[in-house]
């Protein structure tokens, strides 16, 4: 063989070979984000679930690649966004928040790894078939904003101690209403404090439902844990200040644009446990062997400039409960 043929060869193997190993290589594993809002606002919850990502070893764009699916408060996408990812073949779908995108994504799928986040029961919701050992394709975490109905209403009490008239705002068609309705009609029996019903399940009943309040004068609000309300919060927040009437929710979100407080999980943290269990599943944990993670990290925030326009004096003891006082 002449050398400049021996040459050409040589070079050739040594331009295949790196071909030939990247082509060897793993394809990168994909996961389908499926959530019933909107990016802008779960900027800080996108952080933290990638940060339990990071936690199991996988950084997006580097060994993992997400696909995102937002139904922008649209409750009629999430059935097709999940199959959607489905036809993508994902490695799984992590659905956040609340109990539509799992339930979207359980009907869609019985094979690909789902990680929820609910607020609701996992197991009355027929996610899981018990919290211990999940079964099927699914498993995740309950960070019980629906079950903290009488704590909301202690808290409320001593932020306005002077009321004996709360209403309560319920979605009629959602998940959480009837639980809702017992609790709090429960808690305000161990109060001594009269509730009013109001329902509302549209933007104009929300409106409707605040003129009503107008005639009726309760001395406070409790808007229930809901995940229509909370695509229309900027919306519950006006009429309450408008109506200059003291109200208590379940998420941070409320208090960080003008509520006066909330109190509930930490969502953000169950983001970033999402991700942790992403990331488990991804290195070959089965969903049915994994416990759904229960949260324990309950925050209260307060907005101190909404307390001062409604002339409320926070209470001490809710400033030193309190996890943020926006000011």
């Amino acid at each position: 063989m002449r050398r400049r043929e021996f040459l050409t060869l040589a070079a050739g193997a040594a331009t295949a070979w790196p071909l030939a190993a990247r082509a060897q290589q793993p394809a990168m594993p994909v996961i389908g984000f499926l959530n019933n809002q909107s990016p802008d606002t779960n900027a800080d919850r996108l952080r933290a679930f990638r940060q339990g990502l990071k936690d199991t070893g996988y950084v997006e764009g580097d060994n993992v690649a997400i696909e995102y699916r937002w139904a922008d408060n649209q409750a009629d996408r999430i059935a097709g966004l999940a199959a959607e990812l489905v036809r993508r073949q994902v490695a799984l779908i992590a659905t956040t928040i609340g109990a539509p995108p799992a339930l979207a994504a359980k009907a869609a799928t019985t094979t690909i790894p789902i990680v929820f986040a609910v607020s609701e029961d996992p197991v009355r919701l027929g996610l899981v078939a018990n919290l211990a050992r999940p079964g099927g394709n699914l498993t995740g975490i309950n960070y019980f904003n629906s079950e903290l109905v009488a704590k909301r209403l202690e808290l409320l009490r001593e932020m306005v101690p002077a009321a004996t008239r709360v209403a309560v705002l319920v979605n009629p068609t959602g998940p959480n209403a009837e639980t809702t309705l017992r609790d709090a009609a429960s808690a305000a029996r161990a109060m001594g404090v009269q509730v009013q019903i109001f329902r509302a399940g549209t933007s104009r009943e929300i409106d409707t439902a605040f003129v009503t309040m107008t005639h009726e004068r309760p001395d406070a609000l409790y808007v229930s844990n809901e995940a229509f309300f909370n695509s229309r919060r900027v919306q519950l927040v006006h009429r309450a200040t408008l109506h200059k009437l003291p109200t208590t929710y379940s998420q941070r979100q409320y208090p960080e644009i003008g509520g006066l407080m909330s109190y509930g999980t930490n969502v953000t943290d169950a983001f970033r446990q999402v991700g942790v269990y992403a990331g488990r599943i991804l290195k070959g944990a089965k969903p049915a062997e994994l416990p759904v993670v229960q949260a324990t990290k309950f925050e209260l925030v307060i907005n101190a400039q909404t307390a001062r326009m409604l002339d409320l004096t926070v209470p001490d003891k809710l400033l030193v409960a309190a996890d943020e006082v926006i000011e």
